[in-house]
């Protein structure tokens, strides 16, 4: 119920500004509360001093916490529409949802915060930590909600009393029922998996160089290594070792020196003797540069393979290509060069007695990565290997102690046992329900040895969905955001035309010679019909274009973008403002001003073909056309102005075929779906984000894969291209959709006049069903059938 007095605060904020004022003082004090130990050890790693470390994070707290302004953004504008229980549901689904798609440093969430409930934490093996977030927020809501209502009676407090009490009650029943089912299947498991890791409290190693030398270094921690694993094989009986991240400082199996060589013999020599396999960190490399790794070491066959570390953390042991340089090198002398991995892998553990055991290594910050553990329960994994290097929390150990605390999350959401090793404190044996079962202290030299029946694991929801939370909270708001935008999508066409003003409709008008108008229209005609034949090679497989989207872009752009901008050029030098003065009509642009008498007008002609757009014919009183066309959106809305301002002779417009076509076409109101930025900009953007997605991970093994591998130009510019590709799909689709639209309201005109703007109101309401229904749609039975 921490949040309770902070969702009472947002109940009294009622402008959104105020409340996103509050979301950001919120993400400070949750920082300051949760996250202090990090600017510290921020402060100390950098050399600025913890003060300074702890000042620059709550500085950047918005950055870091970013779900608090969605979940404030989200609540704000859903609670002006839905009640207190849509209201709560959108919050929560805006906090995870935001989680999920943004990407964070630690990769925290609340529902970290269950760990220390036997009961409560099980249901991670159902939605994950992220889904414990959800009721954590959904149980603060009712008890928020609870206070609002005290004074309306015990009834109105008794429902939502109720809930925030069911929820943790729910999820106690569920981890009763999960342990006792998790204690049967240990109790059917074979032998189990003994282990011995080795915590040797070496740490700063770097100051440890500069005092003893790079070889005194290895030496030492290499001899202590070998003595705790003596100890571990011979008189613990272990059936495999375990040690830290990079306690093998340098490149093993390509050595970079003799010395290395020697150190590299020495080792396989060890493991050889021990008859157990070895698994430890170490450094790998290859010709795009070095990774932080683990080496899986076999007597016998020496070195069978390596894990490359997939998350490293940013600027202390990864810089990305686009980031990096000497100027950043020379600010950042400590910014590391590692690259990033490719993703989970599964390798086998080969026992002395004949077992061969699949297990799962991670190092360090990939156990905050719950998608790199389900991959690996995916691969057949039935055991997770965890090294980290935990040595910077040594003067806050609050913070290891949360990492591990967050390390055994991915043992509940996949029920895999895992081995955890750190440098210096918290290794710890881990079971299938989250359980520290051996554990060592901070700072303390000891072995840690513990056994664990390893099967094949049960396929949770987690594993069977993967993080699937984060991903329904999305579809959650983009369908309330969907049903908010179909409310205005659905008014009648007539009553979103009357809602407009005719004085915003009159604002600017083009005064077209002919010449102009001709120009204008042969551009807009060619750009549009350009669109229509793009359509045609791309049906009839022109390879270069339906494959290639630089093709694509060059194309549009040529073909359509280019000669639509010279269109509205053209339509821009002739804008003018109209007004309506007493007894006369005034056309200005800039410092030129035409005068027409109300008294000289007679009718208004609607053009019969609206090219390059609607526009209309002054009928001057003499039987002759004013020389000038005005190209505007509406023209019976000049026709209205002019008659209630009393033009002695203005006559109604005229009811040929193209002023019921003009008539039909401007009856139909055009809600913000119908805009240019929703369909061009949001709706492309919509669609390439799960594609991209999708292709970075058949790619590169990830999300954000092309990112870690190439850096975030590289990535940026790829998306960007999807989403190009994206927005000429659209645009091409609503190009041939507005064509039947046209042509289908020209029939209706031609053979049901009457009810022409019915139809050309289900037509305009069928073709955004199409985009905004039918490409989505296309593209789930596209991926379902990939």
């Amino acid at each position: 119920m921490a949040l309770v007095p902070w969702l009472r605060t947002l109940a009294t904020e009622r402008s959104l500004a105020a409340g996103l004022l509050s979301g950001w003082a919120m993400s400070v004090a949750y920082t300051a509360a949760v996250f202090a130990w990090f600017g510290s050890a921020i402060g100390g790693y950098t050399q600025i001093g913890s003060a300074a470390g702890l000042a620059l994070l709550l500085l950047a707290a918005p950055l870091f916490q970013p779900q608090l302004l969605a979940f404030v953004l989200v609540r704000h504008l859903v609670g002006r529409q839905h009640g207190s229980a849509m209201r709560a549901l959108a919050g929560a689904a805006a906090w995870v949802a935001t989680e999920w798609s943004v990407p964070r440093l630690l990769g925290d969430t609340l529902g970290y915060g269950l760990y220390p409930s036997l009961l409560l934490r099980q249901a991670a093996d159902i939605g994950g930590a992220t889904g414990l977030t959800v009721l954590l927020l959904l149980a603060n809501e009712c008890i928020a909600m609870a206070i609002e209502r005290r004074r309306a009676g015990v009834r109105a407090v008794a429902l939502p009393l109720a809930m925030a009490a069911g929820l943790p009650l729910l999820l106690a029943g569920y981890g009763f029922h999960a342990l006792s089912q998790l204690s049967a299947e240990q109790s059917a498991a074979g032998k189990p998996l003994r282990m011995g890791l080795v915590q040797a409290n070496l740490a700063d190693y770097e100051r440890r160089r500069r005092e003893q030398g790079a070889a005194a270094v290895v030496r030492e921690v290499l001899d202590t290594h070998y003595a705790m694993s003596y100890d571990a094989i011979e008189r613990q009986r272990a059936d495999a070792v375990l040690w830290s991240e990079t306690v093998y400082p340098t490149t093993f199996g390509q050595p970079k020196s003799e010395a290395g060589a020697e150190f590299d013999r020495e080792i396989l020599a060890i493991v050889s003797a021990a008859g157990v396999p070895f698994v430890f960190g170490t450094y790998d490399r290859d010709e795009a540069g070095e990774y932080n790794a683990a080496a899986f070491v076999t007597p016998g066959t020496g070195l069978l393979g390596f894990y490359r570390k997939t998350r490293p953390f940013p600027l202390t042991e990864y810089v990305p290509a686009w980031l990096d340089g000497p100027t950043l090198r020379h600010w950042l002398p400590w910014a590391g060069s590692w690259r990033p991995g490719t993703g989970a892998r599964v390798f086998p553990l080969r026992l002395a007695d004949g077992r061969e055991i699949p297990v799962l290594p991670l190092i360090c910050l990939d156990d905050v990565d719950a998608g790199l553990a389900i991959d690996g329960a995916r691969l057949g994994a039935q055991a997770v290997l965890t090294m980290s290097n935990d040595s910077w929390f040594t003067d806050h150990p609050r913070g290891a102690e949360l990492h591990q605390a967050v390390a055994a999350f991915r043992s509940i959401e996949t029920r895999l046992p895992q081995f955890r090793v750190t440098t210096n404190g918290y290794s710890a044996v881990i079971d299938a329900s989250g359980s520290v079962i051996a554990g060592a202290r901070m700072g303390e030299r000891t072995l840690v040895v513990g056994a664990i029946a390893v099967r094949e694991a049960p396929r949770t929801l987690m594993v069977a969905w993967g993080d699937w939370v984060g991903r329904a909270a999305a579809v959650l708001l983009v369908l309330l955001a969907s049903t908010a935008a179909a409310r205005r999508w659905w008014t009648p066409g007539a009553e979103a035309t009357a809602r407009r003003t005719d004085a915003a409709i009159l604002s600017e008008v083009a005064v077209l010679p002919r010449s102009a108008r001709i120009a204008a229209g042969l551009l807009r005609s060619f750009a549009r019909g350009s669109l229509l034949w793009m359509v045609a090679v791309i049906l009839l497989g022109d390879g270069t274009l339906q494959s290639n989207t630089l093709a694509q872009v060059r194309t549009v752009a040529a073909l359509f973008l280019i000669p639509e901008a010279a269109a509205w050029c053209v339509l821009r030098a002739f804008a003018a403002r109209v007004s309506i003065e007493p007894g006369r009509l005034v056309l200005q642009r800039g410092r030129r001003r035409l005068e027409l008498a109300l008294r000289d007008i007679a009718a208004i002609e609607p053009w019969r073909l609206p090219v390059p757009g609607p526009g209309a014919w002054l009928r001057l009183a003499s039987g002759q056309r004013w020389p000038h066309g005005l190209a505007l959106g509406d023209p019976q809305a000049l026709a209205r102005a002019l008659a209630a301002d009393g033009g002695p002779r203005l006559q109604e417009m005229p009811t040929s075929r193209a002023a019921l076509y003009a008539r039909a076409r401007l009856a139909i109101g055009h809600g913000r779906l119908a805009g240019p930025l929703a369909k061009f900009v949001l709706l492309p953007f919509a669609l390439a984000v799960p594609a991209f997605r999708l292709h970075q991970h058949i790619a590169y093994g990830g999300s954000f894969g092309e990112y870690h591998s190439l850096g975030l130009l590289v990535f940026a510019k790829s998306f960007a291209l999807w989403w190009a590709a994206w927005a000429i799909g659209v645009v091409l689709c609503a190009a041939v959709l507005r064509a039947a639209i046209e042509a289908g309201t020209l029939c209706a005109v031609l053979l049901s006049p009457a009810r022409a703007i019915e139809i050309r109101g289900w037509l305009e309401r069928l073709g955004l069903a199409a985009l905004y229904l039918g490409l989505p749609g296309w593209l789930l039975l596209r991926v379902g059938a990939g």
